[in-house]
């Protein structure tokens, strides 16, 4: 029995068609999801429980499409035979050929002679095969990010599997440029949460290492480990390599391991020295979150470098891996387990040098307990706690001993009562805190009583504002109605001499400097709001000008002498170098004026800075005759007239120090071709010790760099020249596969600006 349908459409439960009956199709269709059958011609052959479509025929299941010329559907299968430009669609990817057998159930199939696309991916293949919702499988072709016919590149291989937003693997492969072999491949493994390439290779040339070549070879031992072999050569130092280590997810957590060594031999030697010297790097970060209480984080830096015995600031970390070294120049090696109670927290650190050059403190251990505010039962007051107990011990960096030497135990502890209440328009919060520290010696060695510190004192902030009714494009400012928030806070804090003077003790952080304060914090926050439209078009509040600031008044200051070579103005005590300033009283006055600001006037333009303005003075110390002054000022303006268009500057000054003016700009010329430049520039000279002490920054350009991008398809090329103070000229020919921005060798610069109208 053949029944032909006259109707272009049939909905058909496979699932229940054993039957002609049409009530029981109706019946079984809220049970099973229906798929829809379109077609020039369509037929059901009850006899045969199949469904024929002949012509422009379309079958829609859930998110799952298929288009072709004729079909064939087995409705005790649920398998169909597609052919005649066949093409399977999901929010997966597409697959499309000739013939295509695919079964509606399990959404499994084969398609003969097929082409596929599994985002980021384009390919062909003698046959591919789905295997479920997830897995694409080819056999016998190619795949490759670029849609061209003709890819540009692609990786020939025996068998592909994709998982398509998830990783790639094959195996048995052969790279093609253009369809030149360039290179086999035993196996490719791509993951997109890490895509990296598998290799990378960066040439160049500098001043101090002369024509270099930079390689960089990964390679996937699991999906969630992955290994770097490292080997470099530099022409006036030799080779170098190195083994890189990461893992995610594992059942003690995730971190990251490398290793890189180098028997340096200099070109040119200074009399005197060695013809070579052996430097190495190793560094191990660890976290795992053992439950969502408890994590552990662990960090190790070891450093090993024959050159310091003829240069005490040579440092493997610094000439090799600078913008790792410029986020951290003396890496600390420690491990911290955290644990998190319902209302509070408690952490174990043992932090230890084994780099002995570095400045730093051993912390054998050190344990904090916190305890945030909590209320007190149904009483009105709260109570926070914060202890900690810490072992430190310092030695010199270089023999012999020095006087900043020290090994001293100290059990810190600080508890505190508030009473946050309201008066009138007010939010007020009196309290009372102690502070007791306990140490084993003082800083002569002999015994000390512990230390008793009592605090009084209070918070009170307000908020008042005003809204105005205005609706204005005058220049352009979008403003859709206007909020004016102003909200002024003050905190006052008193408290007496300590029952231990400073001068007594060890000194390693503020809590050994503390000393009688009186003093007031003050800040004022001004905020005028509006509304405008995000990138979504929904209405969203903008805080288009917001500027903050804030100082200390100390209503009876005095010096206090014992503390050498840091001076710190702590509230309303000043930390002096010289005796004969020992507890002399400076009078009642503001400490330094701090101001912050951020201005987004329009969604393409955002100003924001920040400024220290000096007050402090000691009187007859050099460190400040000079006051009333600027002493720091910071601004960032970003211009971002379109993507891929825009400029930045940004000026960092220091009144005895640094002033730099660094800009950049970058310009889509056109879709082929985008121009961008990079420049910092030193507007004084001054002795920068961060960076290389008692080295002299000669006014002037310190580092400038140009990039020409040119866009080829499914690549970007960039030609970048690169010129840096001290260290010469660099050129940089750079490919990215715009699949993989991230895919990018970490040579160029760009001036860090946020996002130009967002908050």
């Amino acid at each position: 029995m053949l029944k032909k349908l006259s109707c272009l459409g049939f909905i058909l439960v496979l699932s229940c068609i054993s039957t002609s009956r049409a009530e029981e199709i109706v019946k079984s269709a809220s049970k099973s999801q229906p798929m829809i059958i379109n077609g020039d011609n369509v037929e059901y052959s009850a006899d045969a429980q199949e469904v024929i479509a002949s012509g422009n025929v379309e079958i829609i299941s859930g998110d799952t499409k298929l288009t072709c010329q004729k079909l064939t559907v087995n409705t005790q299968t649920k398998e169909g035979i597609a052919s005649g430009h066949a093409r399977l669609e999901d929010k997966k990817g597409i697959v499309e050929g000739e013939k295509l057998i695919y079964n509606f159930q399990t959404k499994t199939g084969s398609i003969i002679d097929a082409q596929f696309r599994a985002n980021p991916f384009f390919g062909k293949a003698r046959r591919v095969d789905k295997e479920g919702d997830k897995e694409i499988v080819a056999h016998y072709g190619y795949a490759t990010t670029c849609s061209f016919d003709r890819p540009h590149y692609r990786i020939s291989s025996k068998q592909i599997n994709i998982i398509p937003q998830e990783k790639i693997q094959t195996k048995d492969d052969y790279l093609y440029l253009g369809p030149v072999p360039l290179m086999y491949l035993s196996r490719f493994n791509q993951t997109f949460e890490k895509p990296l390439m598998h290799v990378s290779v960066l040439p160049g040339k500098r001043k101090d290492w002369g024509p270099y070549l930079l390689s960089e070879w990964r390679y996937n031992i699991k999906d969630n480990i992955y290994a770097r072999m490292y080997l470099d050569y530099r022409n006036k130092l030799g080779w170098a390599e190195g083994l890189g280590l990461n893992y995610t997810k594992t059942a003690i957590g995730s971190g990251d391991f490398k290793f890189y060594y180098s028997k340096e031999s200099p070109s040119t030697v200074p009399a005197g020295h060695p013809t070579s010297y052996q430097r190495y790097l190793l560094r191990l970060r660890h976290k795992w979150d053992i439950d969502n209480q408890t994590n552990f984080i662990a960090e190790v830096y070891k450093i090993s470098d024959e050159k310091r015995k003829y240069d005490d600031q040579a440092n493997i970390l610094k000439d090799y891996f600078y913008r790792e070294y410029e986020k951290d120049s003396e890496p600390l090696t420690y491990a911290l387990f955290h644990h998190s109670f319902t209302y509070s927290s408690i952490d174990f650190l043992a932090q230890k040098r084994i780099n002995h050059w570095y400045d730093q403190l051993d912390k054998l251990p050190e344990i904090k307990y916190t305890l945030p505010s909590i209320k007190l039962g149904d009483t009105p007051f709260y109570f926070e706690n914060y202890t900690t107990f810490t072992s430190f011990n310092k030695k010199a960096a270089t023999a012999p001993a020095s006087p900043d030497d020290l090994t001293v135990t100290r059990l810190d502890t600080v508890n505190k009562i508030s009473i946050p209440t309201r008066i009138a328009f007010l939010r007020v919060s009196p309290f009372v805190k102690v502070q007791e520290t306990v140490y084993d010696k003082s800083a002569t060695g002999s015994s000390l009583p512990a230390r008793s510190i009592f605090y009084a004192g209070a918070d009170i902030s307000t908020k008042f504002y005003r809204t105005f009714n205005i609706q204005t494009n005058v220049f352009g400012l979008d403003l859709n109605g206007l909020r004016h928030i102003i909200t002024p806070t003050i905190g006052y804090s008193y408290n007496p001499e300590p029952t231990v003077s400073a001068n007594k003790l060890l000194q390693i952080d503020g809590v050994d400097l503390l000393a009688s304060s009186n003093a007031a914090t003050l800040q004022l926050s001004n905020k005028l709001q509006t509304k405008r439209k995000d990138a979504e078009g929904k209405e969203v509040s903008v805080d288009f000008v917001d500027f903050l600031i804030s100082t200390t008044y100390a209503f009876s200051p005095r010096v206090v002498y014992g503390v050498s070579p840091v001076i710190l103005n702590n509230n309303s005590v000043i930390y002096s170098a010289d005796p004969a300033n020992k507890n002399k009283l400076t009078g009642a006055a503001f400490s330094d004026i701090l101001f912050k600001w951020k201005l987004l006037p329009y969604s393409w333009l955002r100003i924001e800075g920040d400024a220290t303005y000096k007050r402090s003075r000691i009187p007859g110390e050099v460190y400040y005759e000079n006051f009333n002054h600027f002493s720091t000022v910071n601004y960032d303006v970003n211009f971002d007239f379109a993507p891929e268009r825009s400029f930045g500057i940004g000026q960092r000054y220091q009144r005895k120090g640094q002033s730099q003016i660094t800009t950049s700009f970058q310009w889509r010329i056109n879709p082929k071709w985008k121009f961008s430049i990079y420049e910092r520039y030193n507007l004084k000279a001054f002795t920068d010790t961060s960076i290389w002490p008692n080295d002299v920054v000669d006014q002037g350009s310190l580092e400038q760099q140009f990039t020409l991008t040119r866009n080829l398809h499914c690549w970007d090329v960039d030609f970048t020249f690169d010129i840096r103070e001290n260290n010469g000229s660099t050129i940089y020919i750079v490919f990215r596969l715009k699949a993989f921005p991230e895919n990018e060798f970490n040579i160029n610069q760009s001036y860090k600006e946020p996002k130009s109208g967002s908050q």
